[in-house]
């Protein structure tokens, strides 16, 4: 039994097939099935239930997955405990938002490398459940992730930012009122699966708002996108760090009672990257403060 074993073992887990794990582990179908034999042939049990289309996992293998990824965390890690750098000599994983990945991500990153040039990023994007579901895995180090209304056990929630939601129309919608404009106007979803989602649509019932959905996105290119043909209005977070470029909107303010989402690092409580994970927290807010003048003093 191999640690390379055992990871594309956790790949089927995850990823259901095993050509969809072939695709997460690069090797062929072929490969993976004869991993597969051989780990259930050093281990003396059967790992898949054969007699269905798609082979599934049997429940002892449900309990071997999950302390897999214990011991594939703890050989990923062996090497940055030993030598006590926290993780900023090796590989981070880390999961962001979608709102994040045009702005606020990859300044931090930038800043990051900067200051570590050794370490290793490797960006994974996802709705905060998905992105707090593979930090309970161990398959992320950490996440940019909206805090929900429960974390789960074992996981720690840094904040970074609160950020308001906002409305979005067109630059030629004449109407300034986003009560208005949420009322005459196509409406434009924020995916309800994700916590902003949540967010609006408790705002939206609070207010008795009663809105014409035309669609539902969780990119808020996408979103932007939509809202610039003039195809209907949306409501988005006002986010702390601005996008570099895209679609020009008009951007109205919902007013005090404006949901909030924040925004913050998650991560294991367990975690052996410590230093690794300051220094994250480091960048992502420095990138923040540095930003507020210019995204929220000047309209003050």
């Amino acid at each position: 039994m191999t640690i390379r074993l055992l990871r594309t073992l956790v790949a089927i887990a995850d990823a259901r097939t095993f050509s969809a794990a072939a695709e997460v582990v690069h090797v062929t179908h072929a490969a993976v099935s004869q991993q597969m034999q051989t780990l259930e042939a050093d281990l003396g049990i059967a790992l898949f239930d054969r007699s269905t289309r798609t082979p599934e996992l049997t429940p002892i293998a449900h309990e071997i997955v999950a302390k897999a990824r214990k011991l594939i965390a703890d050989y990923d890690n062996l090497v940055p405990s030993v030598l006590a750098d926290g993780g900023l000599g090796g590989i981070v994983t880390l999961g962001a938002l979608r709102t994040t990945l045009t702005g606020l991500m990859p300044q931090a990153m930038a800043v990051l490398k900067s200051r570590f040039p050794q370490m290793g990023l490797h960006i994974r994007p996802g709705l905060t459940s998905t992105l707090l579901a593979d930090l309970e895995r161990g398959t992320l180090d950490a996440a940019t992730v909206t805090k929900p209304h429960l974390m789960p056990p074992g996981l720690v929630f840094r904040e970074l930012v609160t950020e308001p939601m906002q409305l979005i129309a067109a630059i030629e919608e004449p109407g300034d009122d986003p009560i208005e404009l949420l009322r005459k106007r196509p409406f434009i979803r924020f995916n309800r699966s994700a916590v902003v989602g949540t967010l609006i649509d408790n705002w939206i019932l609070s207010n008795r708002i009663a809105v014409a959905e035309t669609m539902e996105l969780d990119s808020p290119e996408a979103i932007a996108s939509m809202v610039h043909e003039n195809l209907g209005v949306s409501i988005v977070p006002d986010l702390a760090v601005k996008p570099l470029s895209g679609p020009q909107v008009k951007r109205l303010s919902l007013g005090e009672d404006a949901p909030m989402r924040t925004l913050g690092l998650a991560y294991p409580g367990n975690t052996v990257k410590t230093q690794a994970i300051d220094a994250l927290f480091d960048a992502l807010s420095g990138v923040i403060e540095e930003a507020q003048p210019k995204t929220r003093s000047t309209s003050a």
